[in-house]
């Protein structure tokens, strides 16, 4: 296999290539290296890169690899033994800065997140800390302190954010994966907007430790990869069991066929967003509705219920999670202005309100459920636009800000109140040359199911081969 067909082989098919000795753990993290020096200049797709500890981590995956293989034990112990990962900028590194993409924080980590801990566990290595926007707000990355992170499938044009960085390096084969978090769309949209598969999972399904129900229960810990693959490795590694479920059991799901399925398809948007469907978006949902029948699935037009309060559910937890993330920075003085003024928005919502918000979860959560009592999955578009240009909204203010974006990603939020898995799957491409994807909604608790339908669209219409022009 040459260099650039390894930068893109994603983390499932580089842990099996390691155990069997095809290839090293340095020479991976060496060609990441050369990679991330080459290219991220342009893509600011990294906030910090670990290469010497990396690269130690790799000699020391590397001789225990030979201790296993000496003692008949090689693989299965740990599965992504000396396989890099990159971590996202909202999640804990041991001796850094958890930054938010603010100058605004100040100590370094003390402890890994237990998301972290976890991969280490099992053997990976984190080579960085990828791009984001200030307090993670925003569904592009661009700050000031920090600056732009970049999309490799045309660099005018933001990689969507929060986890812009993480979607960017792994789109432009910079690592194979990276860690997202998604409190309102924040993995989704860069899965889409850079070609990738991004799965937010089941609240509670993968630990948010050291932090407590960030968002209010809005924001969830998963990741951003090439294959349907590398996202089940990864939950297996790195997931708890929900609601008295087994544990594990995401590999075998996505290598499963899902049986036939009825499928709901809807373009509806939440009341209180104005939004446009791009043509492009549009004709990629009628796509893959196509693909799901001649599957053998059953697709029917239906909507799911927003009502008129889901966006207003959204926004509380979404506002005052701002304020209070605000609140916690060692400097708060040093945030952007738009930022500083969302915090003031969200600080004039009171916990009172926050609270009968978390209240009023269940029942919206069952009125929107409705159409998956009636249907397995529902598929939406991932995003109604492509990808912005870069600074299309610099200089704005925080209100006009938060209704263009809203008008651009109007499918994800709401899911993050319901806390049930959805993802952002690849189909193809728009005739501007970037990516296109639609967006998967299951009922709560079902991403083995998510994975098994998603990895059924992946075999008919392989995603993973199309790599951005000129990062070969």
């Amino acid at each position: 296999m040459d260099a650039v067909e390894l930068a893109y082989a994603g983390i499932a098919r580089q842990a099996r290539m390691i155990a069997d000795g095809e290839v090293s753990s340095r020479e991976l993290v060496e060609l990441y290296l050369g990679r991330i020096d080459r290219y991220d200049r342009e893509l600011r797709s990294f906030r910090v890169v670990l290469g010497e500890r990396a690269l130690l981590e790799a000699d020391q995956a590397d001789a225990r690899r030979g201790a296993l293989v000496a003692q008949g034990r090689a693989g299965g112990e740990r599965p992504l033994l000396g396989v890099p990962v990159a971590v996202k900028d909202d999640m804990d590194v041991l001796g850094e800065v958890t930054t938010f993409g603010t100058n605004a924080a100040a100590a370094p980590a003390t402890a890994d997140s237990e998301v972290v801990r976890r991969l280490r566990e099992a053997g990976a290595i984190v080579i960085g800390k990828t791009a984001v926007p200030e307090l993670t707000q925003w569904p592009f990355t661009e700050t000031a302190t920090f600056g732009t992170a970049r999309n490799p499938w045309d660099t005018r044009h933001t990689p969507g954010g929060s986890s812009g960085g993480s979607g960017a390096a792994v789109a432009a084969g910079l690592v194979g994966a990276a860690l997202g978090s998604d409190g309102a769309g924040s993995i989704r949209i860069p899965a889409a907007w850079c070609g990738l598969f991004g799965l937010k999972p089941q609240r509670g399904r993968v630990s948010v430790a050291p932090r407590q129900s960030p968002w209010h229960g809005l924001s969830v810990y998963g990741l951003l990869a090439r294959t349907v693959a590398d996202t089940a490795l990864f939950h297996d590694v790195a997931s708890e069991p929900v609601d008295g479920e087994a544990a594990g059991g995401f590999a075998e799901a996505a290598s499963s066929p899902p049986g036939r399925l009825r499928v709901a398809v809807s373009r509806k948007v939440p009341f209180g967003v104005i939004s446009r469907l791009d043509s492009d978006a549009a004709a990629a949902l009628e796509r893959t509705a196509e693909l799901l029948r001649s599957l053998g699935h059953e697709v029917v037009e239906e909507d799911p219920d927003y009502g008129p309060d889901a966006i207003q559910e959204v926004l509380i937890r979404y506002l005052r999670g701002i304020h209070d993330d605000a609140a916690a920075l060692a400097r708060p003085v040093r945030l952007e202005r738009r930022t500083a003024a969302m915090a003031r928005i969200g600080g004039l919502l009171p916990m009172s309100l926050v609270r009968r918000s978390l209240a009023r979860e269940p029942a919206l959560s069952e009125r929107m459920n409705g159409v998956l009592e009636r249907c397995e999955v529902l598929i939406t578009p991932a995003t109604a636009q492509p990808p912005p240009e870069i600074g299309w909204l610099q200089g704005r203010g925080a209100t006009w800000t938060l209704n263009a974006v809203a008008g651009i990603v109007p499918y994800n939020g709401v899911w993050n109140v319901t806390g049930q898995p959805a993802a952002s799957v690849p189909v193809g491409f728009g005739a501007d040359g970037l990516p296109r994807a639609v967006q998967i909604v299951a009922r709560a608790g079902a991403e083995r199911l998510l994975l098994s339908l998603a990895a059924q669209i992946e075999a008919e219409r392989p995603w993973a081969g199309e790599r951005p022009p000129g990062f070969s």
